[in-house]
Protein backbone atom coordinates (compact mmCIF):
# COMPACT_ATOMS: atom_id res chain seq x y z
CA UNK A 1 0.00 0.00 0.00
CA UNK A 2 1.67 3.61 -0.94
CA UNK A 3 2.38 6.13 1.90
CA UNK A 4 -0.43 8.66 1.52
CA UNK A 5 1.20 12.02 3.62
CA UNK A 6 -0.09 15.54 4.08
CA UNK A 7 2.23 18.48 3.18
CA UNK A 8 1.15 21.49 5.04
CA UNK A 9 2.93 24.32 3.96
CA UNK A 10 2.65 28.00 5.70
CA UNK A 11 4.20 31.57 4.64
CA UNK A 12 7.29 31.01 6.84
CA UNK A 13 10.70 31.97 4.90
CA UNK A 14 12.30 28.55 3.81
CA UNK A 15 10.19 27.80 0.86
CA UNK A 16 12.87 25.15 -0.59
CA UNK A 17 12.15 23.02 2.25
CA UNK A 18 8.18 22.47 1.22
CA UNK A 19 10.00 21.37 -2.65
CA UNK A 20 12.40 19.03 -1.46
CA UNK A 21 9.95 17.57 1.15
CA UNK A 22 7.79 16.96 -1.54
CA UNK A 23 10.68 15.53 -3.88
CA UNK A 24 11.67 13.54 -1.28
CA UNK A 25 8.35 12.26 -0.68
CA UNK A 26 7.62 10.97 -4.19
CA UNK A 27 10.89 9.38 -4.19
CA UNK A 28 9.97 7.09 -1.18
CA UNK A 29 6.52 6.75 -2.93
CA UNK A 30 4.48 8.56 -1.21
CA UNK A 31 1.49 9.95 -2.29
CA UNK A 32 1.14 14.16 -1.23
CA UNK A 33 -1.61 15.83 -0.04
CA UNK A 34 -0.90 19.08 -0.76
CA UNK A 35 -1.90 22.52 1.38
CA UNK A 36 -0.69 26.08 0.46
CA UNK A 37 -1.42 28.59 3.21
CA UNK A 38 -1.89 31.92 0.89
CA UNK A 39 1.58 33.72 2.52
CA UNK A 40 3.09 30.11 1.51
CA UNK A 41 2.25 31.37 -1.82
CA UNK A 42 3.83 34.46 -1.85
CA UNK A 43 6.76 33.20 -0.30
CA UNK A 44 7.39 30.39 -2.92
CA UNK A 45 7.31 33.19 -5.60
CA UNK A 46 9.64 35.34 -3.45
CA UNK A 47 11.81 33.03 -3.08
CA UNK A 48 11.94 30.55 -5.27
CA UNK A 49 10.35 32.06 -8.23
CA UNK A 50 7.01 32.42 -10.29
CA UNK A 51 7.24 28.54 -11.39
CA UNK A 52 8.05 27.09 -7.45
CA UNK A 53 4.19 27.07 -6.74
CA UNK A 54 3.62 25.05 -10.00
CA UNK A 55 6.34 22.37 -9.67
CA UNK A 56 5.33 22.19 -5.90
CA UNK A 57 1.86 21.17 -7.28
CA UNK A 58 3.44 18.52 -9.90
CA UNK A 59 4.82 16.47 -7.23
CA UNK A 60 1.45 16.03 -4.93
CA UNK A 61 -1.71 14.12 -5.43
CA UNK A 62 -4.13 16.70 -4.85
CA UNK A 63 -3.80 19.97 -3.94
CA UNK A 64 -6.76 21.09 -0.80
CA UNK A 65 -7.91 24.42 -0.53
CA UNK A 66 -6.57 25.89 2.73
CA UNK A 67 -10.47 27.58 3.42
CA UNK A 68 -11.63 24.10 2.57
CA UNK A 69 -12.59 22.45 5.86
CA UNK A 70 -14.27 20.07 4.16
CA UNK A 71 -11.58 18.64 2.66
CA UNK A 72 -10.91 14.80 3.00
CA UNK A 73 -7.67 15.20 4.93
CA UNK A 74 -9.66 17.34 7.65
CA UNK A 75 -10.93 13.97 8.81
CA UNK A 76 -9.29 11.16 10.79
CA UNK A 77 -11.68 8.65 9.21
CA UNK A 78 -9.36 9.89 5.65
CA UNK A 79 -6.31 7.41 5.60
CA UNK A 80 -2.70 9.24 5.95
CA UNK A 81 0.53 8.09 7.57
CA UNK A 82 1.49 11.48 8.86
CA UNK A 83 2.00 15.25 8.16
CA UNK A 84 4.86 17.54 7.66
CA UNK A 85 4.63 20.97 7.77
CA UNK A 86 7.52 22.66 5.76
CA UNK A 87 8.48 25.53 6.67
CA UNK A 88 6.37 25.93 9.55
CA UNK A 89 5.05 29.99 10.76
CA UNK A 90 4.83 30.58 14.20
CA UNK A 91 1.62 31.44 13.40
CA UNK A 92 0.45 27.72 12.20
CA UNK A 93 2.48 26.37 15.06
CA UNK A 94 0.69 28.76 17.66
CA UNK A 95 -2.78 27.15 15.83
CA UNK A 96 -1.75 23.76 15.83
CA UNK A 97 -0.75 24.20 19.38
CA UNK A 98 -3.68 25.53 20.70
CA UNK A 99 -6.43 24.17 18.49
CA UNK A 100 -6.99 26.42 16.42
CA UNK A 101 -8.49 24.72 13.67
CA UNK A 102 -9.73 27.62 11.45
CA UNK A 103 -7.86 26.74 8.26
CA UNK A 104 -7.29 23.65 6.40
CA UNK A 105 -3.23 23.33 7.33
CA UNK A 106 -4.08 23.49 11.30
CA UNK A 107 -7.18 21.18 10.89
CA UNK A 108 -4.97 18.66 9.03
CA UNK A 109 -1.97 19.00 11.79
CA UNK A 110 -4.91 18.58 14.77
CA UNK A 111 -5.97 15.79 12.87
CA UNK A 112 -2.79 13.88 13.23
CA UNK A 113 -2.44 14.60 16.75
CA UNK A 114 -5.68 13.00 17.70
CA UNK A 115 -5.33 10.32 15.75
CA UNK A 116 -1.77 9.71 17.57
CA UNK A 117 -0.06 9.69 13.46
CA UNK A 118 3.13 11.61 13.03
CA UNK A 119 3.39 15.68 12.76
CA UNK A 120 6.76 16.73 11.88
CA UNK A 121 7.20 20.49 12.10
CA UNK A 122 9.84 22.55 10.57
CA UNK A 123 9.54 25.28 12.64
CA UNK A 124 11.13 28.54 11.00
CA UNK A 125 12.27 31.17 13.28
CA UNK A 126 14.86 32.90 14.96
CA UNK A 127 15.30 34.09 18.04
CA UNK A 128 12.52 32.43 19.52
CA UNK A 129 10.14 34.29 22.05
CA UNK A 130 9.00 32.76 25.29
CA UNK A 131 5.30 32.31 23.47
CA UNK A 132 7.50 30.31 20.42
CA UNK A 133 8.66 28.24 22.91
CA UNK A 134 5.40 27.15 24.79
CA UNK A 135 4.10 26.30 21.62
CA UNK A 136 6.68 23.99 20.40
CA UNK A 137 6.61 22.24 23.81
CA UNK A 138 2.98 21.93 24.12
CA UNK A 139 2.40 20.56 20.43
CA UNK A 140 5.83 18.17 21.40
CA UNK A 141 3.64 17.15 24.75
CA UNK A 142 1.22 16.33 22.26
CA UNK A 143 3.25 13.90 20.19
CA UNK A 144 4.26 16.25 17.50
CA UNK A 145 8.19 16.42 16.60
CA UNK A 146 9.44 19.73 16.44
CA UNK A 147 12.36 19.91 13.94
CA UNK A 148 13.82 23.44 13.38
CA UNK A 149 15.19 22.92 10.00
CA UNK A 150 19.10 23.23 10.98
CA UNK A 151 22.33 22.12 8.75
CA UNK A 152 23.19 19.32 9.77
CA UNK A 153 27.87 20.96 9.29
CA UNK A 154 29.18 17.85 10.14
CA UNK A 155 28.22 17.13 6.17
CA UNK A 156 29.82 19.83 5.25
CA UNK A 157 27.11 21.15 2.90
CA UNK A 158 28.45 23.24 -0.12
CA UNK A 159 25.28 24.83 -1.52
CA UNK A 160 22.19 25.99 0.46
CA UNK A 161 20.35 23.63 -1.99
CA UNK A 162 22.80 20.06 -0.18
CA UNK A 163 21.01 21.62 3.31
CA UNK A 164 17.58 21.88 2.47
CA UNK A 165 17.90 18.51 0.45
CA UNK A 166 18.84 17.29 3.63
CA UNK A 167 16.51 18.98 5.98
CA UNK A 168 13.81 17.55 3.86
CA UNK A 169 15.23 14.06 4.41
CA UNK A 170 15.58 14.21 7.51
CA UNK A 171 12.11 15.01 8.33
CA UNK A 172 10.95 12.41 5.89
CA UNK A 173 13.09 9.63 7.40
CA UNK A 174 10.66 10.60 11.09
CA UNK A 175 7.51 9.59 9.22
CA UNK A 176 9.20 6.08 8.96
CA UNK A 177 7.78 5.05 5.56
CA UNK A 178 10.47 3.81 3.59
CA UNK A 179 14.15 3.35 3.77
CA UNK A 180 16.26 5.57 5.53
CA UNK A 181 16.69 8.82 2.73
CA UNK A 182 18.85 11.21 4.74
CA UNK A 183 22.71 11.25 4.37
CA UNK A 184 23.80 10.03 7.57
CA UNK A 185 26.82 10.71 9.78
CA UNK A 186 29.44 8.17 9.15
CA UNK A 187 32.67 8.90 11.30
CA UNK A 188 34.47 6.70 8.84
CA UNK A 189 34.37 9.21 5.64
CA UNK A 190 36.94 10.79 7.78
CA UNK A 191 34.65 14.15 8.79
CA UNK A 192 34.74 15.46 12.07
CA UNK A 193 31.52 16.15 14.24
Amino acid sequence: MTARVVLGVSGASGAALALDCARVLRAAGAAVELVLSAMAERTLALEIGPGARDELVSLAERLHPVIDLGAAIASGSFPVHGMIVAPCSMRSLAGIANGLDDNLLTRAASVQLKERRPLVLLAREAPLTLAHLRNMTAVTEMGAVVMPPVPAFYLRPETTAQITAQVAARAVDLLRIATPQARAWNPDEGQQP
